[in-house]
This record gives C-alpha cells, structure tokens and sequence, in this order.
C-alpha cells in the first residue's frame, strides 16, 4: 500500500515528550518532532490539551519557534488547540482538568493566537457552551479551523455552530460519557449532521469496528480524517507512568488508560499504526485510505498538498 503522506492532526507529545508540559523545551520539542517523523508520519500539528494561561503563555511561542526552523517546513504545520472551552462535565471532559477550562472567550482566543504568533490551525470546542458561536465565527475570520468535542451538544447545537464555520468533530466517539441516553447525545448528533467531517483515532483500542463502520459508512470517506491522538508515552515501552496529573497504564496491547477511571488517555499508537489497523479490516479501499489519511487533514486545515515535504 503506497500513500503520498500521512498527516497527523492531533499529536500531544511523543517519546516522553509533552507538548504541555510545564517544563519541556524547545529542545525536547524538536527531539519528539524528529522522532514521531522516523517513525512514518509526514506531517502533523502539535497539540495542547487545556492548560493553565501560564502554559499557554510560555509553551506556545516555544512551539511556534520550533515551528519556525527550517527542518520542519512542511513537517510541523501548526498547532491544535485541544481546549480551554471544553465540557466540564465527567466522562465528556475526558483527562482536561476542568479547573483549567473557560467558557468560550474572543479575547482570550486572541491571547492564544498571538503567544502561539498566528501558527494555531485547529480549535476543539464544545457547541453547547455559551458564546460557541460567536467564538467559532471569530476563529474562522482569523483561518484557524473549528472542530467540536468534548462536549454534550445535541443536533440543535452542532446546527448552530456549522452556521458558525465549524468545520468537523474530534474524535467522534470519544471524549464522552462511558453511559449516554439511547437516541439524544453527541455521537448521534455528530452521526447525523452532513456537514460536519469525523476525526476517528483508529489505533485499534478507541473505537470498536463496529463503531468504525458506522462512522465510515455514514459519514463517507470523503468526510473521515485519521488522526493518532498520540499521548506523550507514545513511542515509549508498557509499563505504569505519570501523565498528565495521573497514574497510567500502558499495556502491552498498546492501550493506555487510566486505571481508576478505565478511561482512555490518549493513543500509544502513531498515524503508521493507526492506519495499518484500519487498512487491516478491509473496510476501505487504498485511494479511501489515501483522502483519509492525506487529502482529508489537509484540506480541513487549508494546507496545500503540495506544501508538505516528502518523507
């Protein structure tokens, strides 16, 4: 199977290395860069998960200089912004600290624009929070994409913020409660919206080939965007860890969890992977593999395809 690249557009770290962290440098972001692009991924954005404004100020422009060098042209295409203006609510939250998140906030957008020097492509939002709308339209005025998760939206909200500018779901099918009601909830209503394209992780533990059909052949491939959620331990041996403010688990299966909660914590697994999991169920063909893996993350991000260096 021959693939003109595979774009990455939800990577939170690599190797150990935390693209949140409180202390990681410019040094340790240009390793963990090197090193997820060893092994297989041609291109992709950073990712920051919700942080304190401290965090925000201090490891957005070190993102946004790595960025910068010219060994990552075309390799490092920005940054995703994965909170602050997420759901609070348990299970929906995911491993976001809700003591850190925000309601959606136009100047505050604007602080993390400038601290990130205009390099934030990608914007995860909650639809159903107060002033979503107004915060997605002001993004997509300033080209940074808006795509909905973490949330407890239901049709009317995605609705709204399509009229907005929203553009895709992040990760449909995560980042929601273990127990939801049967027709009225988030996946239903991402399912069910035509407008909005699906990030899926397909690492083989997120989602369940059922789920993964489901979403596929409702959504179309043309609508379906792999992405590797990679945590910071990717990359990295089984065994118990510290991340992001808990103990957890990472098996030798490559599923990494948190074992008090059972929920996951991220992706072990890198956009190689998670793309030779999905190629290995015959669910897609290789041209579907290729707008999925390629042509889909870019165009969402407004990249020219032939900006990306070869690998």
């Amino acid at each position: 199977m021959e693939i003109p690249g595979l774009v990455d557009l939800q990577v939170n770290g690599f190797k150990g290395v935390d693209f949140s962290g409180a202390d990681v440098t410019e040094a340790d972001v240009a390793g963990a860069c090197r090193a997820l692009l060893d092994e297989g991924t041609t291109a992709f954005l950073a990712t920051l998960i919700t942080c304190p404004e401290e965090i925000y100020a201090r490891n957005l422009p070190l993102i946004a200089r790595v960025m910068n060098r010219d060994e990552f042209e075309g390799r490092l295409l920005g940054i995703h912004l994965e909170g602050p203006f997420l759901s609070r609510q348990e299970g929906a939250r995911g491993v976001h600290n809700p003591e850190w998140m925000k309601m959606p906030d136009i100047d505050y957008l604007e602080r993390l624009i400038g601290w990130a020097n205009g390099k934030i492509r990608l914007l995860t939002l909650a639809a159903e929070l107060d002033g979503a709308e107004a915060l997605a339209r002001h993004a997509t005025d300033r080209e940074v994409t808006v795509s909905l998760g973490h949330q407890m939206a239901d049709a009317d909200d995605l609705d709204r913020l399509v009229r907005a500018g929203a553009k895709a779901l992040t990760h449909l099918g995560n980042g929601v409660p273990a127990v939801l009601p049967r027709h009225e909830n988030p996946i239903w209503a991402g399912l069910g919206n035509d407008d909005l394209s699906a990030t899926i992780i397909t690492d083989g533990h997120h989602l369940p080939v059922s789920m993964l059909k489901t979403i596929i052949r409702t959504k179309g491939p043309l609508r379906c965007i792999i992405v590797s959620d990679a945590s910071p331990l990717a990359g990295l041996p089984p065994g118990q860890y510290e991340s992001m403010g808990a103990r957890v688990v990472l098996d030798k299966s490559g599923r990494l969890y948190n074992p008090i909660t059972g929920y996951m914590v991220g992706s072990s697994a890198t956009m190689r992977t998670c793309v030779d999991y999905l190629a290995s169920l015959n669910i897609v063909r290789e041209d579907e593999l290729t707008m999925m893996a390629f042509e889909n993350p870019l165009k969402l991000i407004g990249i020219d395809p032939t900006w990306i260096r070869p690998a």
